[in-house]
């Protein structure tokens, strides 16, 4: 078996699971900032659902899998924040783009491809 190339984004996949790992992506570079800024730990999932979007990029099943399950911990801490601590509209955004992504992941599109076309 050939060594492929690594890639960060792959153009061929459904815009479902495209913008499923730039939500990833950038979701990652925020929490970086954030734990840098504030010391915070909860949005240190969000580097798992990175690595999971490094993994869709590259069309492993694994990758897709982890994406999905740190994105289910977020979008549930988020649920969390927001029914016990703040309902500010810093959080409704966080909750929001929270679901989004999940919504993105678990779309049948997406499911449908990563099930076809994943290894």
């Amino acid at each position: 078996m050939a060594n492929e190339p690594r890639k960060w984004f792959d153009q061929s996949q459904p815009q479902t699971l495209q913008a499923a790992v730039l939500l990833c992506y950038l979701n990652a570079a925020l929490a970086i900032i954030y734990v840098i800024a504030f010391g915070a730990a909860l949005p240190l999932i969000l580097l798992a659902a990175a690595i999971g979007a490094n993994g869709i990029a590259n069309e492993r099943r694994w990758g897709y899998w982890v994406a999905v399950v740190a994105a289910a911990i977020y979008v549930a801490s988020q649920l969390v924040l927001f029914v016990m601590i703040s309902q500010s509209l810093g959080q409704i955004l966080n909750l929001a783009f929270a679901a989004v992504l999940i919504a993105l992941l678990l779309h049948p599109e997406s499911r449908h491809y990563q099930r076809i076309w994943f290894k």
